[in-house]
């Protein structure tokens, strides 16, 4: 099973997963933000030849987590493709692999800025955005939005020194109102929580959250906000 631990948001009572990714054993749901498939052929495309195996890295885990949890639904938050072009280049033992997942739990794939509507090739349903239980899902996050909202779009990561050594690791960042997941694919770079991107989303203080030795590291993030590293260090190394 997948270390998870427990997080309330919006008077919902969702899993917190420590392979970034939230589950909502309400509805069953496994909710995932920016896989990039096909990243890699994209760079090859362009005269930077990577190994062709992003894909199918990103697949592997997204089954696993599904099965772990026991998920009926697969829920993905924008730019689950890289790119609007992937769907020429998507090797076909992918786009088995998607179909085949599509036909074990029911997907949406919300509409991304780089992926377009492209996931639709590739069963489930297609939507900008989804509302469920007065929650908002979208790719983006939206300055004037008054719902409660989780998002993605950023690939917010916690960046700390942990003996002396700087670490980075990929991370949720949310208030009581808003939430933007980590990226899940395994060929994606971020952004600092605290980086000014991620930080106008907020009205305040917030926390970039991870789940860590089976515990929630929450770190507060905003202007004027004390960092403690070193706390935050030691949990993450799991001391």
């Amino acid at each position: 099973m997948t270390t998870a631990a427990p997080f309330d948001f919006a008077g919902q009572q969702f899993r917190m997963l420590a392979d970034r990714a939230l589950f909502w054993p309400r509805h069953g749901a496994l909710i995932v933000a920016d896989l990039h498939l096909e990243k890699a052929s994209w760079y090859a495309a362009h005269g930077q030849p990577l190994p062709p195996y992003d894909s199918h890295d990103t697949l592997d885990r997204l089954a696993t987590l599904a099965a772990a949890t026991g998920a009926r639904a697969i829920w993905c938050l924008g730019d689950s493709f890289h790119d609007r072009d992937a769907a020429a280049r998507i090797a076909p033992a992918v786009a088995e692999r998607l179909h085949g997942q599509a036909a074990t739990a029911k997907f949406l794939w919300i509409a991304g800025n780089h992926d377009g509507l492209t996931g639709g090739a590739w069963g489930g349903e297609v939507a900008d955005e989804l509302v469920v239980d007065g929650i908002v899902f979208r790719h983006r996050s939206v300055a004037h939005e008054a719902r409660p909202e989780i998002s993605g779009h950023f690939h917010p990561k916690l960046r700390l020194n942990l003996r002396g050594r700087p670490v980075a690791r990929p991370c949720f960042a949310g208030d009581a109102r808003r939430l933007i997941l980590p990226a899940f694919g395994s060929l994606t770079g971020g952004l600092a929580a605290e980086d000014p991107a991620i930080r106008e989303n907020f009205a305040g203080p917030y926390r970039a959250m991870l789940v860590a030795r089976g515990r929630l590291l929450a770190v507060p993030c905003g202007n004027d906000v004390p960092r403690d590293d070193a706390t935050a260090s030691r949990i993450v190394a799991g001391r």
